[in-house]
């Protein structure tokens, strides 16, 4: 079911509501028959994105929540989490920084909820890797990680004013 603007051509072009077959529904904007432009796409699941969209796919600034209580708000290219943005995990953890083909890649941070943990530093593929901050309560770890794993030269730096220097060996 479709009620809204159409084009010469019978095409949805414009503000519109639609009902789809799958049970899904979307509300917004429509370019030629295509979703494009500011929408809301609720799904039957319990999901809802609602965001730019290009070509029927999540493109540009959007925020996606979850049936598991999780939320993603940021950018999206081609309907992955592709560029900058802040993912509420359901556990309460949270990770801010930049995303590429749906995972973490690249720098930002990672908030472990029920330590108050804080990771700081690089993602590959949405695995820990390269120069980080590990902050604890009351000391940080300052290194390199390797596949998801503290690696190499390293210190280790307290509250209380000292510091231990040595190298992280697995």
């Amino acid at each position: 079911e479709y009620d809204g603007d159409r084009n010469s051509e019978g095409e949805r072009h414009g503000f519109g509501k639609a009902l789809l077959p799958n049970g899904d529904t979307y509300e917004g904007q429509y370019e030629r028959g295509l979703r494009n432009g500011n929408g809301t796409y609720r799904f039957k699941s319990g999901a809802l994105y609602t965001g730019d969209y290009l070509q029927n796919k999540k493109h540009g600034k959007g925020v996606f929540f979850y049936p598991d209580g999780s939320k993603y708000a940021g950018d999206w290219v081609d309907d992955k989490r592709q560029g900058y943005g802040e993912y509420l995990y359901a556990n309460g953890d949270t990770y801010t920084g930049e995303w590429s083909n749906n995972k973490r890649h690249g720098k930002g941070t990672y908030v472990y909820k029920d330590t108050g943990s804080k990771y700081i530093g690089h993602w590959v593929n949405g695995i820990q890797e390269g120069p980080a901050e590990l902050i604890h309560l009351n000391h940080r770890f300052l290194g390199r990680f390797l596949n998801g794993k503290p690696l190499g030269r390293a210190k280790f730096v307290f509250d209380i004013g000292c510091e231990q220097h040595g190298e992280y060996i697995q």
